[in-house]
């Protein structure tokens, strides 16, 4: 039953780590554009948008769907991109062992 010990304390010490984490990839961000810039889009580790900044010159009354479409675009993309962000922590933190539903 020894084993099972050391197992449980490094299962607790790994659940620790996992945990500050989650806290750090809260504070940070990563940041996207869309348009040539003209849209910019801020996520957090936490797959939150943060900000969202859209040129004057793209605002087009005219044209609502193309702005539409480059807000998508850089959203998309900048969750796709926090996502990246965590796993690849998350990959060092648990040497690359895949364990489902940690984040």
């Amino acid at each position: 039953m020894k084993g099972m010990g050391n197992v449980m304390k490094q299962a607790q010490k790994l659940q620790a780590k996992m945990q500050r984490l989650q806290e750090e990839m809260a504070e940070k961000t990563i940041e996207t554009t869309s348009g040539g810039g003209m849209v910019k889009v801020v996520a957090s580790g936490k797959q939150q948008v943060v900000s969202i900044q859209i040129e004057k010159e793209v605002v087009d009354p005219d044209d609502v769907e193309m702005l539409q479409d480059l807000i998508l675009a850089a959203v998309n993309d900048a969750l796709l991109k926090s996502q990246e962000m965590v796993t690849q922590e998350m990959s060092k933190l648990t040497g690359g062992l895949n364990i489902p539903g940690l984040m």
